[in-house]
């Protein structure tokens, strides 16, 4: 899946080092607590920026999350929380099962 950042299309995928970087990212959750927030609308911007910097080093990108401060990302909030649960739901679903 791919994010649109400054114009610039960003492969993300969350592997197990980059779900490892996650976890470490948020320090006193754990990766279920993440999940649960995102099914239940209950994230925050915290865990979203953590999700997506996970997600675009698992892609490739050696950026870091102070890279993202004033960037534009297409969509704006609601999309960037939208490929988040996308990558969420993938990282987690038995194979046939993740859709998109």
């Amino acid at each position: 899946m791919a994010l649109v950042i400054d114009g610039e299309r960003r492969v993300m995928k969350l592997t197990l080092g980059a779900l490892a970087e996650l976890e470490d990212a948020l320090a006193a959750g754990t990766l279920d607590e993440l999940v649960a927030r995102f099914e239940a609308g209950a994230f925050s911007s915290r865990d979203l920026l953590a999700l997506i910097v996970a997600g675009l080093r698992g892609g490739g990108w050696r950026g870091q999350a102070s890279d993202l401060l004033s960037a534009e990302i297409e969509g704006g909030m609601v999309g960037a929380a939208r490929a988040a649960g996308q990558l969420l739901v993938r990282a987690f679903a038995l194979p046939g099962e993740a859709q998109g």
